[in-house]
């Protein structure tokens, strides 16, 4: 499926969609940024609360599909364009980072 498609299903309010046509393979979610890095698979979606700048960066260190902010957690603008700029898919939703996992692995 792609980030379109996901999106759309699970009804996720984009960011940022530099490249919605790119292909998802796995979930994954977690908060520690630095051990998202060392496990987080390429082509996933990442599921988290972080909103730093530093998301931006460890969605493209691991080559993320999209990334998704749960619990509408807020967002600077700041990080919003970061996204663009590096081609990294962002979006938000209400649900929280369990649900949504559950709710994507139906897709996948």
């Amino acid at each position: 499926m792609n980030v379109y498609k996901l999106a759309d299903a699970l009804g996720l309010t984009p960011l940022a969609t530099p490249d919605v046509d790119r292909e998802v393979t796995s979930c994954y979610t977690g908060d520690l940024l630095s051990w998202v890095m060392g496990r987080a698979a390429q082509d996933s979606v990442w599921v988290t609360i972080m909103t730093n700048i530093n998301t931006v960066a460890v969605a493209t260190l691991t080559d993320a599909s999209m990334v998704i902010i749960a619990e509408n957690a807020e967002i600077s603008p700041d990080v919003v364009e970061k996204a663009r700029e590096k081609g990294v898919n962002l979006y938000t939703s209400p649900k929280d980072a369990y649900s949504l996992c559950v709710a994507i692995s139906a897709y996948l």
